[in-house]
């Protein structure tokens, strides 16, 4: 949701007058606003989303109005409008609007759009994963308590959000070692004849084999919840109480088994060290800015408990008001998730009111937007803001040591300017079995980690042939053509930033000279190429760089480049070796009756009982396949006719 669109003309930030207009070809700029007046005689003075898209079909922007028609209108009034704005008015070949009942279903379906389109002008909140929760299930006899992320499908208490999948673990073994309850799934849970490590170690009661009475078991689940829930204090003074018995009537054992599990809810508060009274579920939210940047510390406060903190830095214009970013960054955080009942501001966003209004339609119940001014909630934002300002504080340095490294990139191999985005490609395979390559990419904010690419390799070369297992040089050149063939289809005009200004390869001169026939074979000659070749004996710090038309050579070990280069490097192998270890294991999970169709999981289950494997299922024969529960003739006959032709 992207606030402050104003049908009375731009946004505060979109009308700000620059300093300095650069020239604009005016003639395209008269095209942009031709396609708006022409859009504008069939607008209606309606709520609803608009969105300007390019020649290319792809969206500049999305905005929401509470009347299309005067807040289309605005950008067809050049001398009004900021020098960004004429640039994406320049860019605008077509329009598209869908009209709404009301401004607040504008703003929630504005939001979503946002989210899926990520338009260039818009301001964005890149980074926004799923955040970890806590569930206790409620499917099984003996409830698990496990991390889970993603849609509730399943059965249980979730407690969450968690800021961090670390914070989750840390939780959930202090948790295990205060109740004792079980981790473990529910099919190795029926497995189990006896104990398990966990029970050794005293993180849990062993319930799969009878260890704890089972009405014992479910009192360890509800102390759990009720915990959890934020009643962790009546929690804690029973067990210190029922310690303080133990002890008194010389059942030393029992007394110290008591201890340790209040040790255990020890530890996790001992991560919850900021609690304010009052404040049960709440996510508090402070904005510092400085160097055209912008950061958002977020801390999440859920049954009275700290969840943890995580730090954003949204994409914007550099002269974006704080009050849009904040709205801007509210609506798009929310889209897919569950709003608090409070959100505790450092500043007050754009439009608060609608937003409010627009997280309550979200949340299905009052959603509070605060600004607190003093008081111990004042000071949860002020704790915030303190996050926030060392947050960005060590980002910009980071960046600034990051431009000096693609500076000397540029000196050191003749770059035309500067790199904004450097790929870099690796292969990784076993004995030519499971080969992927993988594609990272690196740019003025370090790694582009939703940029990453992996490709599984086919193992077909050029015209279709067929290759040797474990060919780098052919694996490599399946990799890069369809990369940039792909590239090339979407983008024919290269006009987009999805083209790199710098490849940086892992090999020598053969995998270079496969890189650079790749290139100019799809006319793409102007992209540098350069290849790294490890060391002697694999060293780092002695790698050969290799570039075309030059003597292969080598950096001083100490130089910040050859660092720099050792880093690319290494994540790109770290990317290449992660890929195929996660192919690897799909494949061994993989059975041959996976392939055959209409089998599904219960068949499967059913054949793999009866006859113990699948390589057994392939020797059966038809009337012993018929005989199996769950399986007719039709199916009996579809499966013999897989493993053994139609014969």
């Amino acid at each position: 949701m992207i606030a402050g669109n104003r049908d009375n003309g731009p946004s505060p930030v979109e009308a700000r007058e620059p300093a300095e207009r650069p020239v604009m070809p005016r003639a395209s700029l008269a095209r942009g606003i031709a396609v708006l007046e022409v859009a504008l005689r069939n607008l209606p003075g309606t709520p609803g989303v608009y969105r300007m898209l390019n020649a290319r079909g792809d969206a500049l922007y999305v905005g929401k109005a509470h009347n299309l028609r005067k807040r289309v209108a605005a950008y067809t009034q050049a001398p009004r409008l900021s020098t960004r704005l004429l640039r994406m008015v320049a860019e605008t070949a077509s329009l598209e609007v869908v009209t709404t009942h009301t401004e607040v279903e504008a703003l929630l379906l504005e939001s979503n759009l946002i989210k899926k389109l990520a338009p260039r002008y818009n301001i964005l909140l890149r980074d926004d994963k799923s955040f970890p929760y806590i569930l206790i299930t409620a499917d099984h006899d003996a409830p698990q308590i496990a991390k889970h992320r993603g849609a509730r499908k399943r059965r249980g208490d979730y407690y969450g959000p968690f800021a961090s999948a670390g914070a989750v673990n840390r939780t959930i073994t202090s948790l295990e070692k205060a109740f004792l309850l079980r981790s473990c799934s529910d099919h190795m849970f029926a497995s189990r004849t006896r104990p398990c490590l966990l029970f050794q170690i005293k993180r849990c009661s062993a319930p799969c084999v009878g260890r704890i009475p089972h009405s014992d078991y479910l009192a360890l689940v509800e102390q759990a919840r009720r915990f959890l829930a934020g009643r962790n204090r009546e929690v804690q003074a029973a067990l210190a109480e029922e310690m303080q018995a133990a002890s008194a009537a010389l059942d030393y054992e029992r007394a110290a088994r008591l201890r340790d599990r209040i040790r255990g809810l020890a530890q996790i508060q001992a991560h919850q060290d900021i609690n304010i009274e009052g404040v049960e579920e709440a996510d508090v939210m402070a904005a510092w800015q400085a160097g055209g940047q912008t950061c958002i510390e977020l801390f999440f406060f859920r049954n009275g408990g700290n969840y943890g903190n995580r730090a954003y830095f949204p994409s914007h214009d550099r002269d974006a008001p704080l009050p849009e970013i904040v709205a801007a960054f509210i609506g798009q955080f929310y889209e897919n998730k569950t709003p608090p009942r409070l959100l505790l501001l450092s500043d007050e966003p754009a439009e608060a009111d609608l937003l409010a209004e627009a997280l309550a339609v979200k949340a299905g119940r009052r959603v509070e937007l605060s600004v607190p001014q003093r008081g111990a909630k004042r000071n949860l934002v002020e704790h915030a803001l303190t996050n926030a300002r060392e947050a960005l504080g060590r980002r910009l340095s980071e960046n600034a040591a990051q431009r000096r490294l693609l500076e000397g990139l540029t000196e050191l191999f003749g770059l035309d300017g500067v790199p904004e985005r450097i790929e870099v490609y690796d292969n990784s395979h076993l004995q030519g079995r499971n080969a992927y390559g993988a594609m990272v990419v690196a740019g003025p904010e370090g790694f582009v980690k939703n940029a990453y690419r992996r490709f599984s390799v086919t193992g077909r070369g050029r015209e279709g042939e067929e290759v040797q297992p474990g060919d780098d040089y052919a694996m490599l050149r399946e990799v890069l053509s369809r990369r940039f063939s792909r590239a090339l289809k979407e983008d024919p005009e290269r006009e987009g930033k999805g083209w790199p200004d710098l490849l940086l390869i892992d090999g020598g001169r053969g995998q270079l000279g496969i890189a650079i026939e790749v290139l100019r074979d799809l006319g793409l000659e102007d992209i540098p190429v350069v290849g790294i070749a490890k060391g002697p004996d694999r060293n780092a710090g002695r790698e050969q760089l290799h570039l075309p038309g030059r003597e292969p050579f080598r950096l001083e070990p100490r130089d910040p480049v050859s660092y720099f280069l050792q880093r690319l490097r290494d994540e790109a192998h770290r990317f290449a070796i992660g890929t195929h270890r996660a192919g690897r294991s799909r494949a061994i999970g993989r059975s041959p009756l996976d392939e055959v169709p209409g089998i599904g999981t219960k068949r499967k289950r059913a054949l793999l009982l009866h006859f113990g494997s699948a390589r057994a299922v392939a020797r059966a024969g038809l009337a012993d396949l018929a005989a199996v529960d769950g399986i007719s003739e039709a199916v009996a006959r579809r499966i013999y006719e897989h493993f053994h032709g139609d014969s």
